[in-house]
């Protein structure tokens, strides 16, 4: 892509727009035959025009997968008109299809910039970022059921070792189980206190005979 040529005036669908020319390469020369660079435009197996002067205005129009005009060659003339294929408004590019040996050579290589090429890349690039928002969001919702999974498995996990603690005996006891025993042994300790601390002391041996006596 380079400078690129616009239109200055309304220019109607079939009309000429500009010519390209420049001197003329014969192939059979060898002198002709060894000129390389991007503005040449075969004509036939024989005759090549070299568009590199700078005064072939047409060399500054750029290449578009979807153009608005086209190359017309005539051979026989050893001539080449650009063409409008559309109607083309004031201010707009003018812009034609370089061919397929041309692209592939030059424009291949670094990515075709033309407006069509452009928004392909773009809508490409915006199904990449929304196909990895997708992948992302899956990720993420996986994961919330997986720790959903694993809370709700711990839950049973505890209740199930609650429920069995309680129904624990002497003979298979648990944690829940040896608090319980140890409850009911205090409990036990509690009344044999209490029951000593209402019983009266003996004052004398009298006593302590008539209480044994009792």
């Amino acid at each position: 892509t380079g400078l690129g040529l616009f239109a200055t005036k309304p220019i109607k669908k079939g009309a000429k727009i500009v010519r390209y020319f420049g001197p003329l390469l014969d192939s059979r020369k060898k002198k002709d035959d060894a000129i390389e660079n991007k503005y040449l435009f075969e004509l036939n197996g024989r005759w090549t025009i070299d568009g590199s002067v700078r005064k072939n205005v047409a060399r500054y129009i750029n290449h578009a997968c979807r153009p608005n005009a086209e190359s017309d060659v005539m051979p026989r003339k050893r001539k080449v008109v650009i063409r409008a294929i559309k109607n083309i408004s004031p201010g707009e590019e003018i812009n034609y299809d370089y061919g397929t040996d041309y692209f592939k050579a030059y424009l291949k290589p670094i990515g075709c910039k033309c407006d069509a090429c452009e928004r392909k890349r773009k809508k490409k690039r915006a199904e990449a970022r929304a196909e990895r928002l997708r992948l992302k969001l899956k990720a993420a919702k996986k994961a919330l059921k997986e720790a959903a999974k694993l809370e709700l498995k711990a839950k049973e996990t505890l209740e199930k070792s609650f429920n069995h603690g309680l129904n624990g005996n002497s003979h298979c006891p648990t944690l829940n189980g040896k608090l319980l025993n140890g409850l009911h042994r205090t409990s036990a300790r509690r009344v044999s206190a209490t029951q000593s601390a209402i019983l009266p002391k003996p004052r004398d041996n009298q006593d302590r005979q008539s209480l044994a006596s009792a």
